[in-house]
Parts: structure tokens; C-alpha cells; sequence
């Protein structure tokens, strides 16, 4: 039996009462699942979609300290995403990691570039000197050091520090998902509430299976609303009335291959003033965002947006040759649910911040989670366990530390097996980063069983899919422990691999046959068709990415 089907049908036992139900699966409920799981609260988990299926897999994959809002005088505000930050640095070295932002100021700007460079010393000095020093650069210093910056039109520059995520962010929202099943934690993906009641003391949630129609009731004495963007729309449905609401802001990326050599990104101030990134992602480049106010949380990229990213990737680079559609191999498309508190969804959208809100119902045993964003996920963790304690719900470890990678002993002890197997300089073809290095930062202490996989035949070792990253260990790995319920899943979320390589390379891979088969035995065609199915659209036109 596979670890969706067990745990639905643990789901679906009438009599048992959770202490917590956690309606999705994004960063916020992942978070809120990790914690509360681990010091010792019986949780469920539930997502209508796939885990990390919306905002929470659509960042631009960055851990930072919020250096705009400096310039809305929030001080607290950078304050505290500077501490979360950093917090989140030491408990995930291998994951969120530091780098460099190379920053041009145009001439005309409302800001003198020095002026913003001022604000780039008072954002390290926020940040307690945890990064390295801003440095102040002149039009040549920048030419000088990233020759694909266009300098024509500077007024100057300068270089500071913050951090970003490694991999990808749906990865990093998994493995809270994954530690809070460590932790007993009953999740499953594709499984949306459609009713939510309280009864005698007890939510009772009317839950629908989306892959087989199934309906049961899943009880808890609490309820927690993390449904990201639609966590209005659910609280309608539960009859809950909040302080907070959300308002949107449409952000989109497009994946090309990498436009320049270093480990760095590039940030400017985009034609309509908005901060706009040129990141590294592997091999290839993600640039964006933009920021467009909408009032549903189903979005998708227009021709608009793409043209906005274009025209501005191709103004404020030097490139041998535009940048055009046909460049484009993947893009990222999501919303930033925004906090407003009170309003009629007016307000002066640009100017809100991430910052989350938790509204709480003491007397319905309801909590709804607003806004927030990765840098701040821990703080989420924790202070949803406290709210959840404040309600009634025993936590008998309520001092375990439930977040963090695994510990240095484990560690040593992972890249010293991997040495006496010679695998330590081991690379994977197309990747530069050693295998053992990947390994550990995408599965922590659970790389140990890949090494034994390797042990026992070497061919686990092999690439599966043509560039891909991954071999055929991770694969069964993968199959057994990360509920991978359609291949899009593995493609998109457990993996970034749509994200660095065109949906017909990804259709036409020799091993992408032998994956299904891993992940769904008898049903591999009917799931790879049906990934075919989806992407159908996008196979074929000008740009078949």
C-alpha cells in the first residue's frame, strides 16, 4: 500500500479525533503541521492540490531580510525578517545559503546612488553584520566586475548580501510536509474540504478524495486555515469572520539559460519601479517579477507580463542578442496574498508587505493564517503551536526544536560513508556541484539510505533522465517517501526539473518511461499521459516549452 492510500484511510476513521487539522500545504501549513507534529499533537494535513502547489512554489526563491521595506520605514519590520533570516541561514547551511546582489542605480532615479548605498549599510547593521559588507561601485567597477550589466545609463552601484534558496522553494516546503509525517503527522495531497462544522467541541470537515471522488469527515478539537491565497474563500465556507483579509499581487518569472557566469544576482529598479532579479537557478537564469494587483488568486501569465520581463531583462543587459519568447524555457506564475487588516480591498497594494497575520477564534478553536513568506516560516512554526496550546491542546514536548537540518554527527557521518565509497568528488553530468553535496542538502540524515542503495547496486548511481540531475536512487527514494500522486509532482515540486528543461525534451526523455513505472507501477501510461495531457498546449506553437 502506498503512503497516499495509508494515509487516507487513516483520515477516514470515524472515530478518531485529531488534536489539529491543517487545511493546506503550502509554507504556512507545513510549518504549522512540523511544529505542532513534533512536540507532540496528533495533526492531519490536508491540500485540495499538490503540496506547495501555488505561491509556495512560485517565490523568485529567496530568504530576505525585506531591504525595501526600509524605504516605507518599517524598521521593526526589516528588524525582524533580518533576524528570521539569518535564524533560517544557521538552521539550513546547506539549503539557504548567502549571495551576492549587484545592485545598479539609473541616473534620474529617486534616489542619488549613494544615498542608496547608505540604506545598504543600515540594512547590514539591521542585520547584525551576519553577511558580508555592501560595497559601493562606480559605473566602471560594475562593468568591470559583470560585464553583462549595461553601465550607459548608471549612476552608480553597489553590492550587498542576502541569502536564497538553493534548490527550489517547493522542495524546501516539502520537507517541512515530510518532517511533519516523521513526526506522525497523517498528510495527503489531493484531498479538499469541502465543508467545515463545529459540533459539540469538534470541527468536522467534510473532505473529498479529488482523484477518486471518495468523501469522508476528518474531526478535530482545532482548525487551522492555511490555504494561502484562498484562506478567505474557506472561512466563508466555515462561517468565520476575521480581522484580516487578503488582497493579490500577480508575480511571474521566466526560466532562460544562464546570461552570466557568476553566483550572483542582479537587481535593478524595473521600467515602472519595482524591484526586478536576474537569478541563478542551476544552469539557467530566472528573471522577473512583476507586480500586478488582481483580485483572483487563479492566475496566469499573459503575453503582457512576459513582454514586461523581456523589455526589461534586454534594457538593462548587455547581451550579444535579445532576449525573445523563443528563449524562454519555463515560467513561474503565482500570488503574493497580502494582509490587509479591515479595508473593502482598497488599499495602496504596492506598499503592503509580506508580513503574516494570524487571526484567532478562541471560542470556535479556529486559526487563519495571512500573508507571510519563507524567510519567516519558522516564527509561523512556532507561533502557531503557542496559539494551538493557548487553546487547550497538550503539548507535552513543547521545547523540541522541530525545524533545522540534521545534526553535525549525522552529517560526518553521511559524507564519510560516501568517502570510503568513493563518491565524495563524484559529479552527475551537467552539474558541477558534487553529488554527495546535493545529496545531503536535499534529503539530510535520509541520504544515508540512498548510499546503501548505491552499496547494494551500483547502477543506482546512474542518471535516469537526460538532464536531469537526479539518478535512479533518488527516484525509488522519492517514489517511497514523498507521495508523488501525478508526475507533475515529481517534475515540478519534489524536483525543479520543468523549471531547467522544455516540457518536449522532458516528454521525449528515454528514462521518463522508467520513472513512471517507478512511481506508479501498472498505472505509469495512464500518468504519463496524463501529464501529456496537461502540458498538451504547451508542446507545440512558436515556443514548445
Amino acid at each position: 500500500m502506498d503512503l497516499r492510500t495509508s494515509n487516507i484511510e487513516r483520515l477516514q476513521q470515524s472515530a478518531k479525533v485529531f488534536d489539529v487539522l491543517v487545511l493546506g500545504g503550502g509554507v504556512n501549513g507545513a510549518v504549522s503541521a512540523a511544529s505542532l507534529a513534533a512536540k507532540g499533537a496528533s495533526v492531519a494535513l490536508i491540500d485540495r492540490g499538490d503540496f506547495a502547489g501555488l505561491t509556495s512554489s512560485n517565490s523568485s526563491n529567496l530568504a530576505w531580510g525585506g531591504i525595501k521595506y526600509l524605504e516605507s520605514h518599517e524598521y521593526l519590520l526589516v528588524n525582524s525578517l533580518c533576524k528570521s533570516r539569518n535564524h533560517l541561514m544557521r538552521s539550513y547551511p546547506s539549503t539557504v545559503k548567502e549571495i551576492r546582489f549587484l545592485t545598479t542605480i539609473a541616473k534620474g532615479f529617486r534616489f542619488p546612488s549613494w544615498f542608496v548605498y547608505l540604506g545598504t549599510l543600515f540594512y547590514w547593521i539591521i542585520g547584525r553584520f551576519f553577511t558580508q559588507a555592501p560595497d559601493y561601485m562606480t559605473p566602471r567597477t560594475i562593468k568591470q566586475r559583470e560585464p553583462a550589466v549595461r553601465t550607459d545609463n548608471a549612476a552608480g552601484g553597489f553590492e550587498y548580501s542576502d541569502a536564497y534558496l538553493y534548490d527550489n522553494d517547493a522542495r524546501f516546503v516539502f520537507n517541512f510536509i515530510r518532517t511533519s509525517m516523521n513526526y506522525g503527522c497523517v498528510a495527503a495531497n489531493y484531498v479538499e474540504s469541502t465543508d467545515a462544522v463545529r459540533r459539540d467541541g469538534v470541527w468536522e470537515v467534510a473532505a473529498r478524495d479529488t482523484l477518486t471522488g471518495d468523501e469522508f469527515t476528518i474531526r478535530s478539537k482545532v482548525l487551522i486555515n492555511a490555504c494561502g491565497p484562498y484562506v478567505d474563500q474557506h472561512n466563508q465556507l466555515a462561517e468565520q469572520q476575521t480581522a484580516h483579509r487578503h488582497l493579490f499581487s500577480k508575480g511571474i518569472h521566466l526560466i532562460i539559460d544562464r546570461v552570466t557566469k557568476e553566483d550572483r544576482i542582479l537587481a535593478f529598479f524595473a521600467s515602472d519601479g519595482r524591484l526586478f532579479f536576474v537569478i541563478p537557478m542551476g544552469n539557467k537564469t530566472s528573471v522577473g517579477t512583476t507586480d500586478t494587483q488582481v483580485d483572483n488568486p487563479a492566475v496566469e501569465v499573459t503575453d503582457a507580463d512576459r513582454q514586461f520581463v523581456l523589455d526589461n531583462i534586454n534594457e538593462l543587459l548587455d547581451l550579444e542578442s535579445p532576449i525573445t519568447f523563443d528563449d524562454v524555457i519555463a515560467e513561474r506564475c503565482g500570488v503574493r496574498p497580502l494582509a490587509q487588516k479591515g479595508g473593502d480591498g482598497v488599499a495602496d497594494w504596492v506598499k503592503l508587505s509580506r508580513k503574516h497575520a494570524v487571526d484567532v477564534n478562541q471560542g470556535d478553536q479556529h486559526l487563519s493564517i495571512f500573508g507571510g513568506k519563507t524567510t519567516d516560516c519558522i516564527n509561523v512554526g512556532n507561533e502557531v503551536a503557542e496559539l494551538v496550546q493557548g487553546m487547550g491542546v497538550e503539548l507535552p514536548f513543547e521545547d523540541y526544536k522541530w525545524y533545522g537540518e540534521d545534526d553535525d554527527s549525522v552529517r560526518d557521518e553521511f559524507y564519510h560513508q560516501a568517502k570510503l565509497m568513493d563518491l565524495d568528488g563524484y559529479t552527475v553530468e551537467g552539474s558541477s556541484e558534487p553529488l554527495t553535496q546535493r545529496l545531503w542538502r536535499r534529503y539530510g540524515g535520509n541520504a544515508l539510505e540512498l548510499l546503501e542503495d548505491i552499496r547494494q547496486n551500483p547502477r543506482q548511481a546512474e542518471r535516469l533522465m537526460k538532464n536531469a540531475e537526479y539518478l535512479r536512487c533518488e527516484i525509488e527514494h522519492t517514489a517511497r517517501h514523498e507521495m508523488v500522486t501525478k508526475l507533475e509532482d515529481f517534475l515540478r515540486r519534489r524536483s525543479k526539473i520543468t523549471q531547467v528543461v522544455r516540457n518536449r525534451d522532458i516528454v521525449h526523455s528515454p528514462g521518463l518511461k522508467e520513472a513512471c513505472k517507478i512511481f506508479f507501477g501498472d498505472q505509469a501510461e495512464a500518468k504519463l499521459q496524463e501529464y501529456i495531457d496537461s502540458v498538451g498546449d504547451r508542446l507545440d506553437g512558436p515556443n514548445p516549452f
